[in-house]
């Protein structure tokens, strides 16, 4: 789909029409497909929309790095040319800082907001030093050595021979600038300053064995923004993938009960 000058890859889960669609953001380096057991599990009549960023999955790359701002109007344009006026918005990892930045930037379009496994970026509690070298590494996700690399050391029991070939299948070769790019948005970015000012109803997901994003992140997320609700699962930052009915379950009870009650 062609939103401004990017051409980005855009996929939509038809629901009923009769609630507001809920727009996903993933992962740095992540393709949409990462989200697909997400999307299985959650309530079939909420309509799912999800994107590739520029030089992930099957969006091409950008000659230039881009900020989350930047990012944040582009979702603006495509909800634009979706025909949207509202959605909820959830976030996974890097996605759940661009939504941090969207729900602050076009608030009027966001109704609920879901952060999972996020933090406020560059002022937010480390991961550990392993996990933060790893992630500085681009890998060739479709290779399997490089995503066992990867599913080693984000998940909570490395070793787990389904959740290697889950993460591997998930992904799909990534622009070495896609990868760059993401990273670059969000070095510089925090949302320390201007979380009291996110006014919408938010449910905030953390991993208590997350070795990337601490729980500690999620509990100052949860303790900042004003309208928040505190999830803390066991597990670790794969776990979206791996357990994500029970993630599924939790997002469709927290969106049924924002909305409003069938006439």
């Amino acid at each position: 789909m062609k939103i401004g000058d990017l051409e980005l890859n855009v996929h939509v889960r038809p629901g009923n029409g009769s609630g507001r669609p809920l727009l996903m953001c993933n992962g740095i380096g992540a393709s949409l497909h990462i989200l697909d057991p997400l999307v299985d599990a959650l309530d079939p009549t909420i309509e799912v929309i999800r994107f590739d960023p520029p030089g992930v999955g099957d969006s091409p790359a950008v000659a230039l790095p881009y900020g989350l701002p930047q990012m944040a109007a582009v979702l603006d344009e495509l909800l634009d040319e979706l025909g949207y006026d509202e959605v909820d918005l959830m976030g996974y990892s890097w996605g759940g800082a661009l939504a941090q930045q969207f729900a602050l930037q076009r608030g009027s379009r966001c109704r609920n907001l879901i952060l999972v496994s996020t933090s406020t970026g560059a002022w937010s509690v480390p991961g550990t030093p392993h996990a933060f070298r790893e992630m500085l590494i681009p890998r060739e996700l479709a290779d399997a050595a490089d995503a066992a690399v990867i599913a080693e050391f984000i998940s909570a029991n490395p070793g787990a021979d389904r959740k290697r070939s889950a993460f591997t299948a998930a992904h799909q070769p990534t622009d070495l600038r896609g990868w760059l790019y993401q990273l670059s948005a969000v070095m510089w970015w925090t949302s320390l300053p201007f979380l009291p000012l996110i006014k919408q109803r938010t449910l905030v997901v953390g991993g208590t064995d997350d070795p990337i994003v601490p729980p500690a992140n999620a509990m100052i997320l949860a303790g900042l923004i004003p309208h928040s609700t505190l999830a803390l699962v066991p597990g670790g930052h794969l776990e979206i993938v791996t357990s994500a009915s029970d993630l599924g379950s939790r997002i469709t009870t927290f969106l049924s009960a924002g909305r409003p009650a069938a006439a």
